[in-house]
């Protein structure tokens, strides 16, 4: 019987774009917690991506496909657009960083 070679793991760094190599890691992490926010408020509302895309001022097709993660060419403001679309209020807060270095972005609901 062979022997399979043990998978190595390891830590991720919180950023999955980060780690698999996205050159705009820091955006693309914004954007998908962006879109995880619209993607709960479609359906707690039960809304048909229809109904949400005629909400959202986006066409059915377009919305689809950033709900299935093809965001890579959609801005945050649009995404922004769309959350407050959908009624909700977005608060942009710039403190400063805690470890005094670097800052961090978060999408918070």
């Amino acid at each position: 019987m062979r022997r399979k070679k043990p998978i190595e793991v390891r830590e991720g760094s919180g950023n999955v774009y980060a780690d698999l190599g996205f050159r705009d890691s820091g955006a693309m992490k914004i954007k998908a917690g962006l879109v995880t926010k619209i993607q709960e408020i479609v359906t707690e509302r039960q809304l048909t991506q229809t109904a949400a895309a005629r909400i959202t001022g986006l066409s059915q097709p377009r919305l689809s496909a950033i709900l299935r993660g093809h965001f890579h060419n959609v801005s945050e403001r649009k995404l922004l657009t769309c959350l407050t679309a959908l009624g909700q209020d977005v608060e942009i807060v710039v403190k400063p960083a805690r470890n005094g270095r670097h800052g961090s972005l978060t999408v918070a609901a």
